[in-house]
């Protein structure tokens, strides 16, 4: 970073199945660019389950920023997600479409930036498993939101000595649009001396 930044991150359970999770930045002494995400996996079908091809997805993203061979959106365009692979208006099971994208470096699955429709703390995202039964909803207050399958995931061992597989699992992450700092046409991430950024995410669980 250019410049110091204060930084927290406060998690609460504000009721059994509510976690809201709050990063706020505060830049010091020189204008920085900000733009903190989470990287959680979820497998609502619970660990060792296998994939997470078969959950339902719904977002409220009308457009979305296509990636170059590198992941970056380097072209600089919003494209509706209309009549494309990337269309999740309406719930939708994330393998349904998922061997036509390309998540980089030839992977097939989904690495993909989409643009969150209205402002301030909305609904971004609802999934759920219907074998488990078990449903997530995620709200936030960013601008746009990063869909990633599992794409890279090979073989890991984790918990439990599970071994999870590609597309064992799927993230989340709210974001501000990825390489803003190199395009002007995207709302700026910077933060100057003296302003906070504010990040907010709530997780709602239901079964």
């Amino acid at each position: 970073f250019p410049g110091d930044l204060d930084v927290y991150a406060t998690y609460q359970v504000s009721s059994p199945y509510v976690l809201s999770i709050r990063t706020n930045a505060t830049a010091l002494n020189k204008a920085t660019p900000v733009n903190f995400l989470q990287h959680v996996y979820f497998n609502l079908g619970g660990q060792g389950s296998g994939d997470v091809l078969g959950h339902t997805l719904q977002l409220s993203a009308s457009r979305y920023t296509p990636m170059d061979e590198e992941l970056l959106p380097s072209s600089g365009r919003v494209d509706p997600v209309a009549g494309t692979n990337y269309d999740f208006r309406t719930p939708t099971p994330l393998g349904a479409r998922i061997r036509q994208v390309m998540g980089g470096k030839g992977v097939r699955g989904y690495d993909i930036n989409y643009v969150i429709d209205g402002a301030g703390m909305r609904r971004v995202a609802a999934v759920r498993d219907g074998t488990s039964g078990r449903a997530l909803q995620l709200w936030a207050n960013q601008p746009a939101m990063q869909l990633y399958t599992g794409n890279g995931l090979n073989n890991t061992r984790g918990k439990g000595g599970i071994v999870y597989r590609q597309y064992a699992g799927f993230c989340l992450e709210t974001q501000a649009y990825p390489d803003a700092v190199n395009h002007p046409e995207f709302p700026s991430v910077t933060v100057r001396p003296g302003q906070v950024y504010k990040h907010d995410m709530l997780l709602k669980f239901s079964f």
